[in-house]
């Protein structure tokens, strides 16, 4: 699924026009990216928790050359799902798997 998709689901949902829904949808995920920039964590209960870690240098190999380089210090983005969204999603799954199973 793309964010286009996205933006077609929301606005049938909604009611809200294409370009009003893709604006809402930007702006959301701007107001993340700005969070996370800012040090700060965002919590969206029953989806995720994103936040900011801190990896250490180190030495690491390339795969394809077998090359040593060094991966400096650095921040990355993280996202931890929630149990709710995890389950939901399983559970989803499960029910697909055994309809697939029966026939």
């Amino acid at each position: 699924m793309t964010k286009a998709d996205i933006v077609n689901k929301v606005a049938e949902a909604t009611g809200i026009t294409k370009t009003e829904t893709e604006a809402v949808i930007d702006g959301f995920i701007i107001t993340i990216i700005n969070a996370l920039k800012n040090g700060e964590s965002v919590d969206l209960r029953g989806f995720a928790t994103f936040s900011v870690k801190k990896r250490k240098s180190k030495i690491a190999r390339n795969p394809k050359t077998g090359e040593t380089i060094e991966l400096k210090e650095r921040y990355v983005p993280t996202a931890k799902i929630s149990k709710q969204f995890k389950l939901a999603v399983s559970e989803s799954l499960k029910v697909e798997d055994n309809k697939s199973e029966a026939e």
